[in-house]
This record gives structure tokens, sequence and C-alpha cells, in this order.
């Protein structure tokens, strides 16, 4: 299984951490990725950044993600942690 922690503070709520929960959710369902991700929300990391929402897979976080840059991080960070698990 691959966590995926979304932060959901108030700074990365501002920052469009809702519609990168949203993305993840439609990006596991077009993989089929159900049963190998875990989306969770998580409250803040301490590693606020002034530009997107903090994440966190499994134990690696990553800064700055931006709903325009979710879908490259994806393929990137995420989807590839899942198909090596599944």
């Amino acid at each position: 299984m691959t966590i995926v922690t979304i932060c959901v503070g108030s700074s990365c709520h501002i920052h469009g951490s809702e519609e990168i929960i949203e993305r993840l959710d439609a990006a596991i369902k077009a993989h089929s990725l159900e049963d190998e991700i875990i989306p969770v929300g998580g409250f803040c990391f301490g590693k606020c950044n002034r530009h997107g929402v903090t994440i966190q897979v499994d134990d690696d976080v990553f800064t700055g993600i931006t709903p325009e840059g979710f879908d490259a991080f994806f393929k990137e960070h995420i989807l590839p942690r899942a198909e090596m698990e599944g």
C-alpha cells in the first residue's frame, strides 16, 4: 500500500488542497489503484510553502505541489510506487 497524505491545514487549503484531493481521487480511479493507494488528509507537516500544497507519499514529503502540476507529480512520485506494490 502507498499512503498519500495531503495537508489540509489552512495554508495548504488556501493553495488548492481541495482540488488536489479531487485530482488524486480521479487518478486513483483512472488507474484502478483503489486497492493500492490510501488517500489521507493531514494537518501541517511544518513545511508550509508560499506556493502549492505539501504532500507526503509514504515517508517522503514534497512541498509546493499545485493543482496544475499534480498530474506530473502523480506520474513521477505516486504511480511508480503503487504499481511496484501492486
